[in-house]
């Protein structure tokens, strides 16, 4: 019998509602049980109705704790007795190290050395011994088998496992007890399929109408790959961006399962990711990590291609162990999932004024970024955002309208290199640039405020470096170099204070000399 074969024959003599039932018994000793909340903003926008489970909320943030507590409380003493080991890049870890405290049980975790810093200090906190082992889950886990068997420790396995499945089983149970209409549509986080698989062993039992939909990202869509070609496969590379999923190869037992029980698979990219956090954020006050935005980004991009208008969705927020550096990444990448940003190359004249000029063509615009450094051609290349308030369609408008204006114009929105490197490299150094003072400026943000700016400072100087980013805060701040002959600089200096803007001579900061002249 192939292995294949053999798991399937495992599934169909495995009782799963007496599993579900026994972990019921098992995972509050440890979890708690989560509200299920409306997202009225969300629903809105959809014009549906959206409900989130919030497993944000568990002791470890993570849904992770039901699985692997139920796996160590139904383990004997026997079978424990040197401790247990797991593979994991955080929340799995977190369960794991958990519950293996609170059953008194030494736990040994090894995790990838990409995993975020501040699940590595949840683990630590618990107690458990840390093993940073390879930069993927897949190398994690093949190290974390070697110790297990040099060790004859116990392996929580952080998915495909009957028991590890069926503690997340109790989520499904929860749902159907909570939501009491007809829920539509349920949106499910997917890496390695534990979590999928055990919410929809309940949910098609109770509610056989309801469509399962499993959300991966686009870069590790692994258990979509595996049903699309009838197996698991494992992946060459997978993203790290939401490392709770980062799986290169699902689950035998967790893909027969989702095979059985999922009606479709969506994938979403990074941006799209990113504009979920925020969605979740501003419903709940609570930022998730990108794994646990995965359900409401794919009930977005389903919503996108399919009619659920007057339906009710519910989507599992799974984890929220984000690293806080990771929120400037996040928070300016949403932009561009809800497209509410477009990113433009335009090449303009080299002639004072033409700046100015280019501002007044994109009209009534709110400019969130504008990045440019003078160079020795005649012609300047300027990288300029701009906030959109009706997506894709004013984003062809203005592409037109600039065009029309006649600038020639790149549109850079969907460019990964220029969203995620070049606008920061804009400018550089001129070469022979004579009588350039730089400065900095502050002044009142406010839609229009930079086009003011520009005609208060006038078209008297060339402007030769500047840069602009709209950062959401009460002060826009411009980065600005100007040339001016000796002879005029008490002159500028007069104009600029006339301006009532507060601003700074940065001519002599060390910066400046060092990168920019």
């Amino acid at each position: 019998m192939s292995h294949q074969a053999a798991t399937l024959a495992s599934i169909a003599t495995t009782d799963w509602r007496t599993l579900t039932e026994q972990a019921l018994t098992r995972v509050y000793q440890v979890a708690k049980q989560t509200p299920v909340t409306e997202a009225t903003s969300l629903g809105s926008k959809l014009g549906a109705r959206v409900l989130l489970k919030r497993e944000d909320l568990q002791p470890v943030f993570s849904f992770k704790l039901r699985g692997a507590y139920n796996k160590i409380a139904a383990l004997g003493r026997d079978d424990i007795g040197n401790g247990v080991v797991c593979s994991s890049a955080g929340n799995h870890a977190q369960g794991v190290a958990m519950a293996a405290g609170m059953r008194g049980v030494h736990a040994v975790i090894v995790m990838p050395v990409t995993t975020p810093a501040i699940k590595v200090d949840a683990v630590r906190a618990y107690g458990s011994e840390i093993i940073l082992h390879g930069d993927t889950y897949d190398a994690a886990q093949q190290h974390a088998m070697a110790l297990a068997e040099d060790r004859s420790l116990a392996v929580i396995h952080p998915f495909d496992d009957p028991l590890v499945i069926a503690g997340q089983s109790t989520i499904g149970v929860e749902i159907d007890t909570q939501v009491a209409d007809d829920i539509d549509y349920l949106f499910i986080p997917i890496g390695g399929g534990g979590l999928a698989a055990g919410i929809a062993s309940v949910i098609k039992r109770q509610r056989p109408n309801t469509r399962i939909i499993g959300v991966e990202p686009d870069q590790s869509a692994s258990m979509r790959q595996a049903l699309a070609t009838g197996g698991p496969v494992t992946l060459e590379r997978v993203g790290i961006f939401a490392d709770g999923v980062a799986v290169r190869r699902v689950g035998d037992l967790t893909f027969a399962l989702c095979q059985q029980w999922l009606d479709d698979i969506v994938t979403v990219n990074t941006d799209q990711t990113c504009a979920a956090i925020r969605d979740i954020y501003e419903e709940t006050r609570t930022v998730v990590e990108p794994a646990g935005a995965l359900a409401v980004a794919g009930m977005k991009q389903y919503a996108s291609i399919n009619d659920i208008q007057g339906k009710t969705l519910v989507g599992i927020n799974c984890g929220a162990n984000l690293n806080f550096d990771r929120l400037r990444h996040i928070a300016e990448r949403a932009a561009f999932g809800e497209q509410r940003e477009a990113l433009f190359a335009v090449r303009i004249e080299e002639t004072p004024g033409s700046f100015r000029r280019f501002c007044a063509a994109l009209g009534q615009q709110s400019v969130t970024e504008f990045n440019y450094r003078l160079d020795d051609s005649r012609e300047a290349r300027i990288f300029v955002g701009v906030a959109l308030q009706d997506g894709a369609d004013q984003r062809q408008m203005l592409l037109t309208r600039i065009a029309d204006a006649g600038y020639a114009v790149d549109d850079m929105s969907d460019n990964e290199l220029a969203k995620l490197h070049v606008r920061h490299l804009v400018g550089g150094r001129s070469e022979g640039l004579g009588n350039e003072r730089l400065y900095r400026f502050e002044f009142p943000e406010r839609p229009g405020a930079l086009m003011d700016f520009l005609n208060a400072v006038g078209e008297q100087w060339n402007i030769s470096l500047f840069h602009y980013r709209n950062h959401g805060s009460d002060f826009g701040r411009v980065l600005a170099g100007i040339q001016v002959d000796a002879h005029q600089r008490d002159e500028l200096d007069s104009h600029l204070a006339g301006l009532h803007f507060d601003y700074w001579d940065e001519t002599d900061n060390p910066a400046y000399r060092l990168f920019l002249t």
